[in-house]
């Protein structure tokens, strides 16, 4: 895992990446928090910083909590979902534990304040205590989904950009990325537009980071794309703001049921997107 230091919001996506993807693993495992931090000799409050990505792993560490966790340490770095290339394109259906299933069923429906435990445990088909026997907390439900929407969708747009040749290419990759997500992982997206306000803390300043480098990386294109004349706009700041904010307003009005696949919604906005930064490439 050597490698040259990243910026900051790089290095804290990645460990929450990195956290998330240890956190699913040890519940796949059927082990609770504090089993996984005994074995690894190490505190509950040490190994919650981990999966929370406050704080980073060192890989004689990571190897020996893939060993436990009956995986590999190249699948917890790197997710198996999305090596890279053209996976970003790819949602296979999510594979969420019934609590977080339950929570994220009844987020959507109710609202993060309006869904009680109740709620959540009977859409995840468990008692109250069933929910609380792995989960502290509500928030704690709500930090993970968070964490797992941040996590997948800076991944998702890090191999996007990644793509493309060009400030042109690489914005409209971004915009394909941004469309797809937030119609096929469309309850996701909601909450994460909507309920970071349930938030506080270091959780909040964690995911915002997550989610501010997306649109950094958007910031970025346009305003490279403006310096090399190849777009128009005279605000590219503006601009590249008010494309990311109608991608993730996807969600409040795209329908599975409705008339236009999510592939035909990302060739569209697509379009939108390179109208409003002038590119003189819009059809």
């Amino acid at each position: 895992m050597a490698r040259s230091t990243p910026a900051r919001g790089t290095a804290d996506a990645d460990r929450v990446a990195l956290g998330s993807r240890l956190r699913q693993a040890r519940r796949a495992a059927g082990l609770t928090l504090r089993e996984v931090a005994g074995a690894l000799a190490v505190s509950a409050g040490t190994w919650s910083a981990v999966e929370n990505g406050r704080t980073g792993i060192t890989e004689v560490r990571l190897a020996a909590a893939a060993a436990l966790l009956r995986t590999r340490p190249e699948d917890l770095v790197e997710s198996p979902e999305r090596p890279g290339g053209s996976d970003w394109r790819d949602f296979p259906p999510l594979e969420l534990d019934p609590p977080l299933a339950g929570a994220l069923e009844a987020f959507v429906e109710l609202g993060y304040h309006g869904a009680g435990v109740r709620d959540i445990a009977q859409r995840a088909g468990l008692s109250v205590p069933g929910v609380y026997h792995h989960w502290a907390s509500k928030q704690d439900l709500l930090v993970a989904l968070l964490d797992l929407a941040a996590a997948d969708l800076l991944a998702r747009a890090r191999a996007a950009r990644a793509e493309g040749d060009g400030p042109v290419e690489r914005f409209t990759r971004l915009v394909e990325c941004l469309a797809l997500f937030h119609t096929h992982r469309r309850d996701l997206g909601f909450i994460g537009a909507g309920e970071m306000r349930g938030l506080g803390g270091e959780s909040r300043a964690r995911i915002t980071a997550a989610r501010q480098e997306v649109q950094r990386m958007v910031d970025d294109e346009v305003a490279e794309g403006c310096r090399r004349g190849l777009m128009g706009t005279p605000l590219p700041h503006e601009a590249a703001r008010a494309v990311v904010t109608m991608c993730t307003a996807l969600p409040r009005w795209w329908s599975p049921e409705g008339p236009s696949s999510p592939e035909e919604v990302a060739r569209q906005y697509v379009d939108f997107a390179l109208d409003v930064v002038r590119t003189g490439h819009s059809r």
